[in-house]
């Protein structure tokens, strides 16, 4: 399906829509630009729908399990003190009187999102935050997506018809390079959300001048020193929780110790803790099976993946921990069978400068007196985000995205002289 002008079109409608585009996009930059504050009053109008349950049936209908939950506790973070507060420390200072006369802040133009499929609501989020800073925006929607989106953009513009210009998004596989050539030849700039497959893509089709705005794929760990006597309950219930399907998921427990058999310890201690969360948060027989079918497989693989490594496996119900020998850090097997290894901190940062560029959140157990000693070594390793293990996949009020602004990406600066 397609949004386009305020209303949901048959996917027959592409070359219709893609060619009224090309005439109509320049028409819509040429009018009166989109003030924050209309974008802010649909925003706020769309929340408390939300927090008043009108949404829940389309949350029902069309979002997976859990996403109302998932909503609720990001909730303080899209309401309009948040979006302002962002607005201000993110492009705030880059306009006002220069010495030569003055800088404004512009949209780029046209964005083209890329949306990803891994957090029901982030295509429409990527798409507010171009709405923001006034760009129109043109989302690719995730194979993932089964209509969420659609609603969203459709309740958006019905309660604010100004935004319809703004909106649009395609249902367009990866494979229709086509299709995709010709919404990245009207973009100024692409934003992508994809691994290095869809990054690599979108550099082929971004044309000479578009800016390419990646959020790939991450990895994130939790850095557990003198972890004896902690309440690891929390790490345990994170991972479960997101299954190890998001950027800040814990791919790999490190431990900061050089020897094995600290880590068989660590394991023994750590596995019941992970497999109470794992009953807890599979609260049906049918999801207890699967979880535990899966855990299964995971085994079954690494004993044909990995036939005559040394790893040691601990099976639990529902999840599963493997120590492994070598400390690189990379993707564990997903809903709750994790990796465990040993990083001295001496070995941070040349390790984790193998995986630079990818690295987003660590959460980070240790006692108060080594926090800014470690802390300073996963900075200074390349690590983005530093929390508490349990806080991983929170967001926080005001916080960068994998190490920078967002807004300011989709913005340019115009310097004006004042006599020429």
């Amino acid at each position: 399906m397609i949004f386009a002008n305020g209303s949901i079109l048959p996917d027959s409608e592409l070359e219709v829509v893609l060619s009224r585009l090309e005439e109509e996009l320049p028409q819509i930059l040429g009018g009166p630009p989109l003030e924050a504050a209309t974008v802010l009053d649909a925003l706020e109008a769309l929340g408390n729908e939300l927090d008043n349950g009108a949404l829940d049936p389309l949350i029902a209908q069309f979002a997976p399990p859990g996403a109302r939950e998932e909503l609720d506790r990001v909730r303080p973070q899209i309401g309009r003190a948040a979006l302002e507060e962002r607005l201000d420390l993110e492009l705030g200072g880059l306009s006002g009187p220069r010495p030569f006369g003055r800088a404004e802040v512009r949209p780029l133009g046209v964005l083209l999102h890329v949306a990803p499929g891994n957090m029901a609501g982030l295509p429409a989020f990527t798409a507010a935050e171009g709405l923001l800073t006034g760009n129109i925006n043109l989302v690719k929607l995730p194979r993932g997506d089964k209509g969420l989106t659609l609603a969203v953009f459709q309740k958006l513009t019905e309660l604010e018809p100004d935004l319809s210009p703004y909106l649009y998004a395609f249902d367009i596989p990866s494979k229709d390079t086509a299709s995709l050539g010709r919404l990245a030849a009207l973009a100024d700039g692409i934003v992508t959300w994809g691994g290095d497959g869809a990054v690599s893509a979108m550099r082929e089709l971004a044309p000479a001048g578009c800016r390419l705005i990646e959020w790939g794929h991450r990895l994130s760990f939790a850095y557990l020193s003198d972890w004896e006597g902690a309440d690891l309950s929390a790490l345990a219930e994170h991972i479960v929780s997101t299954g190890g399907l998001l950027c800040s998921s814990c791919q790999v427990i490190f431990l900061d110790t050089e020897y094995l058999s600290v880590g068989e310890q660590f394991c023994k201690k750590f596995l019941p803790v992970l497999e109470k969360a794992a009953m807890a948060h599979y609260k049906t027989p049918g999801q207890a099976a699967q979880a535990a079918l899966y855990a299964r497989e995971t085994a079954l693989e690494q004993v044909v993946d990995r036939a005559g490594s040394d790893d040691l496996n601990f099976p639990g119900q529902c999840c599963s921990l493997t120590l492994r020998r070598d400390c690189e850090l990379e993707l564990s097997h997903l809903h709750g069978n994790v990796l465990v290894k040993r990083l001295p901190r001496g070995e941070i940062i040349p390790t984790l400068r193998r995986q630079r560029g990818r690295l987003q959140t660590a959460g980070l157990l240790c006692p108060e007196g080594a926090r800014e000693e470690l802390t300073a070594l996963l900075a200074r390793a390349g690590v983005n985000r530093i929390t508490a293990p349990g806080h991983m996949s929170h967001t926080f009020p005001l916080e960068a995205h994998d190490g920078e602004y967002p807004l300011r990406r989709y913005v340019r600066v115009v310097d004006v002289e004042n006599k020429f």
